[in-house]
């Protein structure tokens, strides 16, 4: 059998590797650079944001994709060589008097349910954790296990470990119909001509999925929402965990690094950076982390999150066209997700039905506008 993988991100990536350690030929077609669009961009939070405020069903494929991570991690570091930088940090969310929201009891109820550790902290304990955050702080949350990584290096490892694969990869080729042999996907066309002809088609091409399949005549509410990000240039030990407040979250990395982000813009492939948005999260960095004004803004970047209207992946066929696969709207939990989507959909393509319920992510599932988790506002 022949897939062919339309997206060169980590989703995309991942899939196309376990296809191949299952003994299919696997051909990779990005519209651009692989894994320099949402995968490359984003902080490596292995926690969705809020947990609580999606369905249960959400958060079993979060657990199990979570769990895969220590041994993904430490085989990539084995046949690449090469570091995710994969650490359990934490995460705290900070509480004040003039938060939008009250997350407390929720977050606290979500995470006796699933069985996640987590510590309240009073405002000394809080400060004692994380001296830069504001003295204003009330109380916190603080979850010891939360994980993260550094979405680059995640993205060297698998290019590298696709490669050994010998995992054809076809960049600078935007897909923009599809190839059918009766009523059945046969391949993909390019738009400058190209046909490759595949088996099956796996649509896996973030927040382009949507006009692609309106191109391939079924609908997918797909729709970038992007978001920017400041890297400040700190020193090694200054920020200790995860900081997650609904107006900015904060991400320590090993070299001292962190990032300070991110903004959710409804905005469409707007690209760019802009100085009013940046601003915004200074401002918020300013209020939430004190401690951290005055150091050195090394970088500002942009990425568009495959979004949906209820925050949730689409996973699995296409049952209007066979041959035909999607895994994509993955919005802020793409890399938290990534590993239990591979092994989901490599083993679903080959005729191995998912052992877990996704039907909350079906392709066809009547889809609700969350104002929690959806889409959101022009600028948030």
């Amino acid at each position: 059998m022949h897939v062919a993988v339309v997206g060169g991100g980590i989703i995309g990536y991942l899939t196309a590797c376990y296809l191949k350690q299952l003994n299919v030929d696997v051909t990779l077609i990005e519209r651009g650079e692989t894994g320099r669009e949402s995968s490359w961009a984003g902080a490596g939070i292995l926690c969705p944001i809020h947990p609580w405020l999606y369905p249960d069903s959400f958060t079993r494929p979060v657990d199990s994709s979570l769990a895969l991570y220590p041994d993904l991690q430490a085989k990539l570091l084995d046949k690449t060589g090469v570091s995710i930088e994969w650490e359990r940090s934490g995460l705290l969310i900070p509480f004040f008097d003039d938060d939008r929201t009250d997350h407390w009891q929720a977050a606290i109820d979500w995470s006796e349910k699933f069985g996640w550790k987590v510590e309240e902290l009073d405002s000394l304990d809080s400060l004692r954790r994380e001296p830069v955050l504001s003295d204003r702080i009330q109380k916190s949350l603080l979850w010891p296990e939360v994980g993260q990584l550094r979405n680059p290096r995640l993205l060297r490892a698998v290019r590298v470990l696709m490669e050994q694969l010998g995992i054809i990869t076809v960049e600078h080729a935007e897909v923009t119909s599809l190839l059918k042999a009766e009523d059945r996907v046969s391949g993909v066309v390019c738009a400058d001509g190209r046909h490759i002809e595949a088996d099956q088609v796996l649509l896996a091409g973030g927040s382009w999925c949507g006009e692609l399949a309106e191109q391939m005549g079924f609908e997918l509410p797909v729709k970038p929402v992007k978001g920017q990000i400041v890297l400040l240039k700190g020193e090694p030990g200054l920020m200790h965990s995860i900081v997650k407040h609904d107006d900015v979250y904060f991400v320590p990395r090993v070299d001292g690094r962190i990032l300070v982000g991110a903004s959710m813009e409804y905005v469409g492939f707007e690209r760019g950076t802009t100085d009013e948005v940046i601003d915004q999260l200074m401002a918020s960095m300013c209020s939430i982390a004190p401690g951290l004004k005055g150091l050195e803004v090394e970088q500002k970047w942009m990425g568009f999150r495959p979004g949906s209207p209820d925050g949730m992946p689409f996973l699995g066929p296409v049952a209007s066209i066979p041959g035909l696969w999607v895994a994509s709207g993955h919005y802020r939990n793409g890399v938290a997700l990534a590993p239990i989507t591979a092994e989901i959909m490599s083993q679903w393509m080959v005729g191995n039905e998912p052992e877990m319920d996704i039907s909350t992510f079906a392709v066809n599932r009547p889809v609700v506008q969350s104002l929690a988790v959806g889409f959101p506002d022009k600028v948030i």
